[in-house]
């Protein structure tokens, strides 16, 4: 008898369980348009590292199937905007949103990336070291400023020694 009690108490809870785990993953700030992040679950789409420091996240989207591209470090999103141009032309339209966390907010607040700032010397996931920040401060660097340091301190064809480079600020700017 208590075995059945116990088996209806747990259905009738199971939907008052459910939704309060469906708002455990949810990001209530998030800018319209911007998919949530799954923190130590996403991988990032150029590094395949996992997503878990929430001061460096980015994301991409856009394009005809509303793509979502995430990434661990807005290095890593520079630099795959300059490779992947060719290969995913609407990057370049205006349509096309990307997200960055402010640094000091710890992914509760996110800017436009291509309106962000960029400090440099915080120890990021990829070791590109650039940090968003919502003011423009003295040694701050606008996104494509920042997008062709990290593209040419990392190659475009991640082969050591290559000299091949690109710039997230020449598909940005088409």
């Amino acid at each position: 008898m208590r075995r059945r009690a116990l088996l209806l108490q747990g259905f009738a809870l199971t939907p008052l369980a459910s939704v309060l785990l469906a708002a455990c993953g949810e990001d209530k700030d998030l800018p319209i348009g911007m998919a949530v992040f799954k923190w130590d679950r996403d991988v990032c789409t150029r590094c395949k590292m996992v997503i878990s420091d929430h001061r460096f996240a980015s994301q991409i989207r856009g394009g005809p199937k509303d793509t979502v591209f995430k990434f661990d470090d807005i290095g890593c999103a520079a630099t795959w905007l300059a490779e992947k141009g060719k290969e995913f032309p609407w990057m370049a339209e205006a349509t096309t949103r990307v997200w960055v966390a402010e640094f000091a907010s710890a992914g509760k607040n996110w800017l436009d990336a291509t309106a962000a700032r960029y400090v440099f010397g915080k120890s990021s996931p990829m070791g590109y070291n650039f940090a968003a920040v919502a003011e423009n401060h003295a040694e701050s660097l606008s996104f494509s400023e920042m997008g062709q340091k990290t593209s040419s301190a990392w190659p475009a064809n991640c082969l050591p020694g290559s000299a091949t480079t690109a710039s997230a600020a020449s598909v940005l700017s088409k």
